[in-house]
């Protein structure tokens, strides 16, 4: 008795209750010769795990390799890849089995046996690292909890297990705990619990009824926390519901519930759900609602979920409204009907249901729900619409009619959504056999493969982590404030300005030397009629200079924007800055519109002598035009305004302007228009 007291450490030897467990945790500290049943190749977690499905599928471990033998590909059978591909084939086939059980969520075993897998997943082989024992410190990964738990349609899916390890491990560093794992089972248990509860109990059924419907989530009925309904001017309190085909809103009366009014979220109505702004009379000032909006109906409908702080339980319902009707409108897209449909939308059930038991982890608030609910992140993220591509070519090929039964030989253990629901609504399924194929399958896995779903997901998700990159970089520039955000447009133009500058001081000529030679270069370049060159060639170096940098910086850090902050100002000051700014802008718009009254005038002929002066100076401009090339033209344009700047410089613009008339004066035309300007002023 002292030596169990002391051994144990608690009372329990005491009363017999030692489980298949208990000695599997012995044994594992035993030395590997002593050890019953183990397999040498396999780590010890691995040998626990196997023989935990051994007794699951009622085969022993040496039937179970030879039939892995006979069913799985050679490449499957690799052996740097053979530990993990039939660790998955095990567990798969073990997890089949196990989900046929009514209320399996609720039995205490499975969160240990479900994590062991994923522990085991990790270090399948012998020369993994060792595990001593099993406890509960010990945590999983990314990768393992996206391999095993999709098998279990109620526990994730494909395409949100990545989202859903995110939320369960925000406080535990990105390591999933087995204490995180069990609350969210306890979470889903007793989600399952409610919906079973709610689906057979409700004052919906006269209308529900004829559809069959779930109901999923209900809210209005605490008086505390109700729900209001908008149309128009009117406001009534009262209880929502949500089923897998609509919504429902009861108006209160005194002491009971009025007819309900039906909106419908299966059928082409056009139906609109979108976020919406509420406040007393008919002002929009709190987010806190949604508005749903169909061709059947005259006015939109707005649902208002009124609560003291933020808008959680807003953005909740809007993401679960919005699953149903994203699931029935890729029913109606693909034409799935029946079954198929069917599958569709228990898809979107469990989603609603896995949503609901991580809401109730107290660290998972700040978790979008979007991100969990299947049809809401496909909706959103770039190459959504290739997921689900990819999910209804899998919905056509699945032979959903048949369960989740399977037998000794059988390549396929199909675990589908439907049948889950079935298994949740407490319905008795039939069972087939499937024919056998060369792939092990698993409801979406495959043995030792990476399934056409997994893919088109990860390939979609690496492409949002971009996007969300570039999104983070814009949100960082979008800082508050005029002056700050002038201080971070003038950091970014900094090279264009300092280009301006330099070719300002070429032109103030300052430095004789440097802006004759860049006066001949560029004089010579528009005469010989280069200026096209000339422009290919800087867009040549600024292509080369974007391939250099990527070669010479691939995977270096780009330098960040120090952007030198303005300085503070108190109110006062802020709105003095204001005025001062409305002013000059007042004062541009004056200059502005004094500038088209005066072309008005001139066009017009307000002031006959100036008009008449204007139209002889574009006459005069025309026959300049029409008598010379145009790479003269735009050479005489370009050493008048770049020696403009300057006319008392150390080079002269004097001479170079003397000589342009001088051979202004050497053009045939030019003396017979002067002469006659000349006689019709005298005649004026």
């Amino acid at each position: 008795m002292l030596e169990g007291l002391v051994k144990e450490g608690s009372f329990k030897w005491l009363l017999g209750n030692r489980n298949s467990f208990d000695e599997e945790f012995e044994d594992m500290s035993k030395p590997p010769t002593a050890r019953r049943n183990w397999i040498l190749e396999f780590s010890p977690i691995a040998n626990v795990v196997l023989r935990r499905c051994s007794r699951i599928i009622g085969i022993s471990l040496d039937n179970l390799r030879d039939n892995f033998g006979v069913e799985a590909s050679d490449s499957i059978k690799n052996p740097s890849r053979y530990a993990r591909n039939f660790l998955e084939y095990c567990c798969f086939r073990a997890l089949a089995l196990s989900t046929q059980v009514n209320d399996y969520i609720a039995d205490k075993k499975f969160p240990r046996l479900t994590y062991d897998m994923m522990l085991a997943w990790e270090a399948p082989a012998a020369s993994s690292e060792p595990f001593p024992k099993l406890d509960e410190e010990r945590t999983v990964g990314g990768e393992s909890f996206s391999r095993i738990a999709p098998s279990i349609p109620l526990i994730a899916d494909v395409i949100t297990s990545d989202n859903l390890f995110n939320a369960l491990t925000t406080s535990t560093g990105g390591r999933l705990q087995f204490s995180v794992y069990e609350k969210y089972l306890n979470g889903l248990e007793r989600a399952t619990r409610k919906f079973k509860t709610q689906s057979e109990s409700s004052l919906l059924s006269a209308f529900r009824s004829p559809k069959g419907e779930k109901i999923l989530e209900v809210d209005g009925t605490v008086t505390t926390q109700p729900v209001l309904q908008h149309v128009g001017t009117a406001t009534w309190p009262g209880r929502l519901t949500l089923t897998d085909h609509a919504l429902y809103f009861e108006p209160l009366k005194v002491m009971s519930f009025n007819k309900p009014k039906a909106y419908d979220l299966s059928g082409d109505l056009k139906q609109v759900v979108k976020p919406e702004l509420i406040g007393p009379w008919g002002t929009r000032l709190f987010d806190k609602a949604v508005m749903y909006k169909a061709i059947s109906l005259p006015e939109p409908v707005v649902m208002e979920f009124p609560e003291l702080k933020g808008h959680t339980r807003r953005d909740y319902w809007l993401a679960i409204i919005r699953e149903i009707l994203y699931a029935h409108r890729f029913a109606k897209k693909f034409q799935f009907k029946g079954v198929q449909r069917d599958e569709a939308l228990s898809r979107a059930v469990l989603g609603i249901l896995r949503l609901q038991a991580v809401q109730e982890l107290s660290h998972t608030g700040s978790v979008r729900n979007e991100a969990l609910l299947m049809f809401n992140l496909c909706d959103q993220i770039p190459g959504g619409d290739l997921i689900l591509e990819t999910l209804a070519r899998m919905f056509s090929s699945m032979d959903l009619d048949r369960t989740n039964n399977s037998t000794d030989g059988s390549s396929r253990y199909s675990i589908s959504a439907l049948v889950m629901m079935s298994n949740l609504e407490d319905a008795v399924g039939t069972s087939s056999i499937i024919p056998k194929e060369t792939r092990l399958i698993v409801g979406e896995m495959v043995v030792g493969e990476i399934t056409a779903l997994e893919r088109i997901v990860r390939d979609s998700r690496n492409s949002f982590k971009k996007v969300e990159l570039a999104q983070e970089t814009v949100n960082r520039v979008k800082v508050e404030g005029i002056d700050t955000n002038l201080a971070v447009m003038k950091e970014l133009l900094f090279p264009v300005t300092e280009l301006v500058k330099y070719l300002t001081f070429l032109a103030s000529w300052d430095d004789p030397m440097k802006s004759l030679v860049f006066c001949c270069a560029s004089t010579y370049i528009i005469s010989r009629g280069w200026l096209g060159y000339a422009f290919a060639l800087l867009l040549l170096f600024i292509a080369v200079f974007m391939v250099l940098t990527q070669c010479c910086r691939q995977g270096e850090p780009v330098d960040e924007v120090k952007v030198t902050a303005p300085q503070t100002m108190n109110t006062m000051e802020q709105l003095l800055a204001v005025k001062h700014a409305i002013s000059q802008v007042e004062e541009i718009i004056q200059e502005g519109n004094v500038v088209l009254l005066k072309l008005r005038a001139l066009l017009l002929s307000l002031f006959p002598q100036e008009s008449l002066r204007v139209a002889f100076g574009l006459l005069l401009t025309a026959l300049i035009l029409a008598s010379l090339p145009s790479k003269c033209i735009v050479t005489l344009i370009f050493l008048e305004m770049f020696t403009r700047y300057s006319p008392q410089r150390k080079v002269s613009s004097e001479r170079l302007k003397r000589r342009l008339r001088e051979w202004w004066f050497s053009i045939p035309a030019a003396p017979i228009v002067l002469e006659r300007i000349k006689e019709e002023k005298k005649c004026k």
